[in-house]
Protein backbone atom coordinates (compact mmCIF):
# COMPACT_ATOMS: atom_id res chain seq x y z
CA UNK A 1 0.00 0.00 0.00
CA UNK A 2 1.20 3.49 -0.73
CA UNK A 3 0.55 6.41 1.52
CA UNK A 4 0.63 10.16 1.25
CA UNK A 5 1.52 12.51 4.06
CA UNK A 6 -0.39 15.77 3.83
CA UNK A 7 1.21 19.19 4.11
CA UNK A 8 -2.10 20.63 5.23
CA UNK A 9 -1.95 23.36 7.87
CA UNK A 10 -4.60 22.30 10.33
CA UNK A 11 -6.67 24.57 12.52
CA UNK A 12 -7.68 23.96 16.12
CA UNK A 13 -10.08 26.86 16.59
CA UNK A 14 -13.26 24.76 16.42
CA UNK A 15 -14.49 21.22 16.85
CA UNK A 16 -15.17 21.07 13.10
CA UNK A 17 -11.58 22.07 12.28
CA UNK A 18 -10.23 19.49 14.73
CA UNK A 19 -12.51 16.75 13.40
CA UNK A 20 -11.38 17.55 9.85
CA UNK A 21 -7.76 17.23 11.01
CA UNK A 22 -8.33 13.84 12.65
CA UNK A 23 -10.36 12.64 9.65
CA UNK A 24 -7.37 13.54 7.47
CA UNK A 25 -4.74 12.05 9.79
CA UNK A 26 -6.49 8.69 10.18
CA UNK A 27 -6.00 7.48 6.57
CA UNK A 28 -2.44 8.80 6.60
CA UNK A 29 -1.71 6.72 9.69
CA UNK A 30 -3.47 3.71 8.19
CA UNK A 31 -1.15 3.98 5.19
CA UNK A 32 1.93 4.27 7.40
CA UNK A 33 1.16 1.16 9.46
CA UNK A 34 -0.46 -0.96 6.75
CA UNK A 35 0.99 -4.46 6.82
CA UNK A 36 3.50 -3.61 9.57
CA UNK A 37 3.33 -5.17 13.03
CA UNK A 38 6.60 -3.90 14.51
CA UNK A 39 5.68 -1.85 17.56
CA UNK A 40 8.74 0.41 17.45
CA UNK A 41 8.37 1.20 13.75
CA UNK A 42 4.65 1.92 14.01
CA UNK A 43 4.86 4.03 17.17
CA UNK A 44 7.82 5.98 15.76
CA UNK A 45 5.85 6.85 12.62
CA UNK A 46 2.71 7.53 14.68
CA UNK A 47 4.45 10.04 16.95
CA UNK A 48 6.19 11.71 14.01
CA UNK A 49 2.95 12.04 12.03
CA UNK A 50 1.11 13.60 14.94
CA UNK A 51 3.97 15.87 16.05
CA UNK A 52 4.60 17.17 12.54
CA UNK A 53 0.92 17.57 11.62
CA UNK A 54 -0.83 18.92 14.69
CA UNK A 55 -0.31 22.56 15.59
CA UNK A 56 0.85 23.81 18.97
CA UNK A 57 2.59 20.68 20.28
CA UNK A 58 5.96 20.51 22.00
CA UNK A 59 5.97 16.74 22.63
CA UNK A 60 4.22 13.66 21.25
CA UNK A 61 5.17 10.13 22.15
CA UNK A 62 4.66 6.80 23.80
CA UNK A 63 5.35 5.21 27.15
CA UNK A 64 5.07 1.42 27.47
CA UNK A 65 4.03 -0.45 30.59
CA UNK A 66 6.78 -2.65 32.06
CA UNK A 67 5.77 -4.03 35.44
CA UNK A 68 4.59 -1.19 37.65
CA UNK A 69 6.06 1.63 35.59
CA UNK A 70 5.88 3.24 32.18
CA UNK A 71 9.09 3.32 30.14
CA UNK A 72 9.77 5.88 27.42
CA UNK A 73 9.16 4.76 23.84
CA UNK A 74 9.35 6.51 20.46
CA UNK A 75 8.62 10.22 20.63
CA UNK A 76 9.12 13.61 19.02
CA UNK A 77 10.22 16.62 21.05
CA UNK A 78 12.75 17.39 23.75
CA UNK A 79 14.30 14.59 25.81
CA UNK A 80 11.79 13.19 28.29
CA UNK A 81 11.45 11.42 31.61
CA UNK A 82 12.45 7.79 31.07
CA UNK A 83 10.39 6.01 33.76
CA UNK A 84 7.06 6.94 35.35
CA UNK A 85 5.45 4.88 38.11
CA UNK A 86 1.83 3.80 37.69
CA UNK A 87 -0.35 6.38 39.38
CA UNK A 88 2.19 9.22 39.05
CA UNK A 89 1.67 12.21 36.81
CA UNK A 90 -0.85 12.30 34.00
CA UNK A 91 0.61 9.26 32.21
CA UNK A 92 0.65 7.05 35.30
CA UNK A 93 -2.83 8.21 36.30
CA UNK A 94 -4.13 7.33 32.83
CA UNK A 95 -2.93 3.74 33.35
CA UNK A 96 -4.63 3.49 36.75
CA UNK A 97 -7.90 5.09 35.59
CA UNK A 98 -7.91 3.27 32.24
CA UNK A 99 -9.19 6.25 30.29
CA UNK A 100 -7.96 9.31 28.44
CA UNK A 101 -7.16 12.37 30.50
CA UNK A 102 -7.30 15.96 29.23
CA UNK A 103 -5.38 18.44 31.39
CA UNK A 104 -6.09 22.09 30.50
CA UNK A 105 -3.40 23.38 32.92
CA UNK A 106 -0.65 21.00 34.00
CA UNK A 107 0.21 23.25 36.94
CA UNK A 108 -3.21 22.49 38.41
CA UNK A 109 -2.83 18.70 38.06
CA UNK A 110 -1.76 17.17 41.39
CA UNK A 111 1.54 15.35 41.00
CA UNK A 112 2.23 16.55 37.45
CA UNK A 113 5.69 15.50 36.30
CA UNK A 114 7.39 18.37 34.48
CA UNK A 115 9.70 16.83 31.89
CA UNK A 116 9.56 20.09 29.89
CA UNK A 117 8.97 23.29 31.84
CA UNK A 118 7.37 24.82 28.74
CA UNK A 119 4.45 22.36 28.74
CA UNK A 120 1.19 23.93 29.85
CA UNK A 121 -1.48 21.41 28.81
CA UNK A 122 -1.53 17.69 28.21
CA UNK A 123 -3.57 14.86 26.72
CA UNK A 124 -2.82 11.21 27.51
CA UNK A 125 -4.61 8.28 25.85
CA UNK A 126 -4.25 4.63 26.90
CA UNK A 127 -3.01 2.09 24.36
CA UNK A 128 -4.49 -1.41 24.68
CA UNK A 129 -3.19 -4.76 23.52
CA UNK A 130 -5.23 -7.45 21.74
CA UNK A 131 -6.60 -8.69 25.10
CA UNK A 132 -7.82 -5.19 26.05
CA UNK A 133 -5.18 -4.67 28.74
CA UNK A 134 -3.32 -1.38 28.78
CA UNK A 135 0.16 -1.78 27.28
CA UNK A 136 1.11 1.90 27.29
CA UNK A 137 -0.01 5.45 26.70
CA UNK A 138 0.26 8.09 23.99
CA UNK A 139 1.14 11.46 25.49
CA UNK A 140 0.73 14.91 23.92
CA UNK A 141 2.06 18.12 25.47
CA UNK A 142 1.50 21.71 24.39
CA UNK A 143 3.08 24.99 25.43
CA UNK A 144 -0.42 26.51 25.31
CA UNK A 145 -2.89 26.24 28.18
CA UNK A 146 -6.24 24.68 27.22
CA UNK A 147 -4.83 23.29 23.96
CA UNK A 148 -6.70 19.97 24.27
CA UNK A 149 -10.38 19.16 24.75
CA UNK A 150 -12.75 16.21 24.35
CA UNK A 151 -12.66 16.56 20.55
CA UNK A 152 -8.90 16.03 20.70
CA UNK A 153 -9.29 13.09 23.08
CA UNK A 154 -11.81 11.47 20.72
CA UNK A 155 -9.62 12.18 17.69
CA UNK A 156 -6.43 10.79 19.24
CA UNK A 157 -8.36 7.77 20.54
CA UNK A 158 -9.45 7.09 16.94
CA UNK A 159 -5.79 7.22 15.83
CA UNK A 160 -4.72 4.95 18.69
CA UNK A 161 -7.34 2.40 17.53
CA UNK A 162 -5.55 2.29 14.15
CA UNK A 163 -2.30 1.51 15.97
CA UNK A 164 -3.94 -1.04 18.27
CA UNK A 165 -5.13 -3.00 15.23
CA UNK A 166 -1.45 -3.64 14.37
CA UNK A 167 -0.60 -5.10 17.79
CA UNK A 168 -0.31 -8.86 17.74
Amino acid sequence: MTFTISDTAYGTDSADAKNAMYNDLRPQLQGLVHGETDLIANTANFSSLVFNSMPDLNWAGFYFLKGDELVLGPFQGKPACIRIKKGRGVCGTTVVEGKSIVVPDVHAFPGHIACDVNSRSELVVPVRGPDGAIVGVFDLDSPLPNRFDQTDADGIESLVKVLEATLV
